[in-house]
């Protein structure tokens, strides 16, 4: 796994930071029928050990040279702190059979209004 970025999700002065993580990478076409249901147990686990996760799962609709682009977007109310990410990325290693390359983690923050 690669994770780009990581860390708290307090800055320095103590106030929250809403984290989001987008995590993306490629499963081969012929591998999604079994990868599919294999995302959809791990985000359950996730969600009954982390109360008030959400995760969601899409893909590009475009195929490429036989492989998918898979994303997978993690919120929780207060963000996603880096014990939480930590925890994401450990349960994440049961889809290795059908990941091809690097899962790529982002984190993104809310704009302010």
């Amino acid at each position: 796994m690669n994770s780009s970025t990581s860390g708290s999700s307090e800055p320095a002065g103590g106030v929250a930071v809403d984290r989001w993580l987008f995590i993306y990478y490629r499963v081969a076409s012929v591998d999604a029928v079994a990868a599919g249901p294999a995302v959809q147990h791990l985000q359950s686990r996730l969600r009954q050990r982390w109360p008030g996760l959400q995760a969601q799962w899409f893909r590009r609709p475009e195929e490429k040279d036989g492989m998918q682009t898979w994303m997978e977007i993690y919120a929780r109310p207060g963000g996603i702190t880096a014990e939480v990410q930590a925890h994401i990325e450990d349960e994440a290693r049961s889809l290795a059979p059908w990941c091809r390359g690097p899962r790529h983690v982002e984190v993104f923050v809310p704009c302010a209004s």
